[in-house]
């Protein structure tokens, strides 16, 4: 006799969970997941399948030289957009490594390299997947189109290094699309930031507060990359050597990329992006992270010489200065304030001890 009724409340709980606002910060989450990283992942591999098929071009004498280091500053600023949105499988083990090796303090990279062109057994993306990760990513092939000891342009340097070039292209575009698989697998990343709770979040706040400290994690990095060089860490005393891409000259477009990829994560795309997530009482925090973004991007925008140019005279010097003081603020802002006005504790990040 008590079944009518609870039917009818059965029936009232769920029009009434329907009709409920939906969980912000699971929307959040979902819609940088799919509208922001997985895009930028996908961007990637296609950057990486093009490296593999350029080194190929390249060594059989179908491409140019300059082509060929063009195709590899768009797969590098491929990987650069990629510095904040590294959740998953590319951020655990050693597979960053895999793509880019830095820091680089004894010239692991051209030693390696050097090594591995010297010996006697034949090198492909097979064996090369065994090796160091020193020699398996984009410092590596910089190393062989950029370096000013490797001329490859002459022939029997190219014989020599070409074996090489085309193994690290296959290694890259295979360990990318291994990556992009297992976002996309079933109970992939795509799938665990989507849908609560799983086995990587017990709810979204878990998986908000998994963004925001790869968000913190690449600001500190891009400091440091940038800091290094500059000296910060060696008592104000230059170290050019020891940026991440000193060969090809492409640091600051590096840092750049990485950059405007953290911005679209703070804004999202349509507004679901960290920033929606503040409430109203919080636009002046908002408003300071916007600002902050902005004064960055317009350093890097406006600033036309490369790193090492800038590190040779003072007015460079005091440019540099003041990019690094802006990426300071704008790591500031999301490692202090927004991550109190999101109630996420940060902990320690990935690059704590170094």
């Amino acid at each position: 006799m008590f079944r009518p009724k609870l039917l009818l409340t059965s029936l009232a709980a769920l029009v009434l969970g329907a009709c409920s606002p939906q969980d912000p910060q699971a929307v959040t989450c979902a819609a940088i997941a799919k509208q922001v990283i997985l895009p930028t992942y996908s961007r990637w591999v296609e950057a990486d399948r093009q490296l593999a098929v350029s080194a190929l071009a390249f060594c059989e004498g179908k491409a140019s030289l300059e082509t060929a280091r063009a195709d590899f500053l768009h797969a590098q600023k491929a990987w650069a957009e990629l510095q904040p949105l590294l959740i998953g499988p590319l951020a655990e083990g050693n597979r960053a490594w895999q793509v880019q090796f830095w820091p680089d303090k004894k010239n692991l990279v051209g030693r390696q390299v050097e090594q591995l062109v010297s010996s006697d057994k034949p090198t492909d993306a097979a064996s090369l997947a065994k090796s160091s990760v020193v020699v398996q990513g984009l410092s590596a092939y910089e190393y062989i189109l950029f370096d000013s000891r490797i001329d490859m342009a002459d022939s029997a340097q190219k014989a020599r290094y070409c074996p090489l070039l085309i193994a690290i292209g296959e290694r890259q575009k295979t360990l990318a699309e291994e990556i992009l698989e297992r976002w996309n697998s079933n109970d992939g990343v795509l799938a665990q930031m989507t849908k609560f709770p799983n086995q990587r979040y017990a709810d979204s706040h878990e998986a908000i507060a998994d963004l925001l400290r790869a968000q913190v994690t690449a600001l500190d990095t891009l400091k440091k990359k940038l800091g290094t060089p500059m000296g910060r860490q060696s008592k104000g005393v230059a170290q050019p050597y020891q940026a991440d891409a000193w060969r090809s000259q492409s640091s600051l477009k590096s840092l750049e990329a990485s950059l405007t990829a953290a911005q679209t994560v703070w804004v999202g795309v349509d507004d679901k992006g960290l920033r929606g997530l503040l409430p109203k009482e919080q636009k002046p925090l908002a408003d300071k992270i916007d600002a902050a973004y902005t004064a960055s991007l317009k350093l890097f925008h406006d600033n036309q010489r490369t790193l090492t140019d800038l590190l040779n005279d003072e007015a460079g010097r005091q440019q540099l200065n003041e990019i690094y003081d802006s990426l300071n603020v704008v790591h500031r802002l999301h490692e202090g304030e927004l991550a109190k006005a999101l109630g996420i504790q940060l902990g320690f990040n990935a690059n704590d001890g170094d």
